[in-house]
């Protein structure tokens, strides 16, 4: 039995090697994909094109102004005369934010008033904009914090003066810190997850086609004669993928780890473990579709109107808790999902199978239906 196997693992992989274009799908998308998430998909902002609207052109104002172009993140590129002007600023995309200061806003600060302030944003981004707005709240705080210091001192010195004492009012500092990426580089979020993907795309299409290529060239008649079972003919036809999926997994891993510097504070062999209970889902999938293709180009079609919902549906780019309650519920029954929090807390966190287990039995349970489902509907024969 096993010698029938490896001389089809042997035989699938030379002629998958053989072909120019399924070498590119085991080695361009790893590669493709690793470098467009690493590098092009960032959701960090890092430069905010500043532009501000002083009405009220007192030092108060000025003092306002530098706390936002004391900013690392905000960089002055004009400033606006009317509301107008502004408008255009955001309209032409010349700026991302207006800081609108109003007229007798130093006065209003000075009597110890309250005063308020515009931010105009540009919201055809919305992640933009909102990371935007809370910089410029960042920097309103700032101001806020150090004009009540201020206030503080000078009734301090006031009431001291005709023989009063006033207290110094409570105050908080805010010691924040951010746990797993410190410094909230997007590239650590979004690369872990390509890992996720590869495997899915590469190891659910090549076994999805290898079986319907058997059809179509017609050598499926030449195996129905032979003496294989279609027990062995299956696992000849997904164990080459298999190794393709870990073989590209490690491939992912070293560009995340070398290329991206991404961390990878988990164990190694706890992933190659859930990497292999994610595998009974896609290769189970891949076989599912080959039984009911009867041409490659359909089997290529059905795959990709797989792929695309378990895609959006796996948390990779928004997040689930996020989506409606209905949606949250279809998302339980998406193997991604559960390889996506072990994958990221693999690298990202020191956790393993302590806390993953949940993920890890629900992806296992469900990689064993998916392969067992699809097996039974296997048969070697042209229909």
């Amino acid at each position: 039995m096993w010698e029938r196997i490896f001389e089809i693992v042997r035989k699938e992989l030379r002629q998958s090697l053989r072909n120019p274009r399924v070498r590119m799908t085991m080695i361009a998308p790893p590669i493709i994909q690793t470098i467009i998430f690493g590098y092009a998909v960032n959701l960090d902002v890092e430069h905010v094109r500043l532009a501000v609207m002083d009405l009220d052109r007192s030092e108060t104002s000025r003092d306002l102004i530098r706390k936002f172009t004391g900013s690392p993140y905000f960089t002055l590129l004009g400033e606006a005369q009317n509301d107008r002007a502004a408008q255009d600023l955001i309209d032409r995309g010349d700026v991302d934010a207006v800081v609108r200061i109003p007229v007798h806003f130093g006065e209003t600060i000075g009597r110890w008033h309250q005063s308020e302030v515009q931010v105009l944003l540009d919201g055809s981004n919305s992640n933009t904009a909102s990371i935007i707005s809370q910089y410029a709240a960042g920097a309103i705080a700032a101001f806020n914090q150090d004009t009540l210091r201020g206030q503080q001192n000078e009734r301090l010195v006031g009431r001291t003066t005709h023989g009063a004492v006033l207290l110094a009012m409570p105050n908080i500092r805010l010691d924040t810190h951010v746990w797993f990426n410190p410094e909230l580089k997007s590239r650590y979020y979004f690369v872990p997850g390509v890992l996720v993907n590869i495997i899915m795309i590469v190891t659910l299409i090549l076994t999805a086609l290898s079986i319907v290529r058997e059809k179509e060239i017609g050598t499926m008649e030449q195996i129905m004669v032979t003496p294989i079972k279609p027990i062995e003919l299956m696992l000849g036809k997904t164990i080459p993928f298999a190794l393709v999926g870990f073989a590209d997994s490690v491939l992912v891993t070293a560009l995340a780890l070398l290329l991206f510097h991404v961390p990878f504070r988990g164990n190694a062999l706890f992933l190659a473990f859930t990497a292999a209970l994610f595998l009974l889902s896609t290769l189970g999938a891949g076989l599912f579709l080959s039984t009911i293709s009867r041409t490659q180009q359909q089997a290529m079609m059905l795959a990709f109107f797989f792929i695309q919902p378990a895609f959006m549906l796996s948390g990779f780019t928004f997040p689930i808790r996020n989506m409606p309650q209905p949606v949250q519920w279809i998302t339980l029954l998406n193997p991604l999902r559960y390889f996506m929090e072990i994958v990221r807390g693999v690298f990202l966190k020191v956790i393993g199978i302590d806390v993953l287990w949940p993920q890890v039995l629900i992806l296992g349970v469900m990689g064993v239906v998916i392969l067992v489902s699809s097996a039974l509907r296997f048969h070697k024969r042209l229909d």
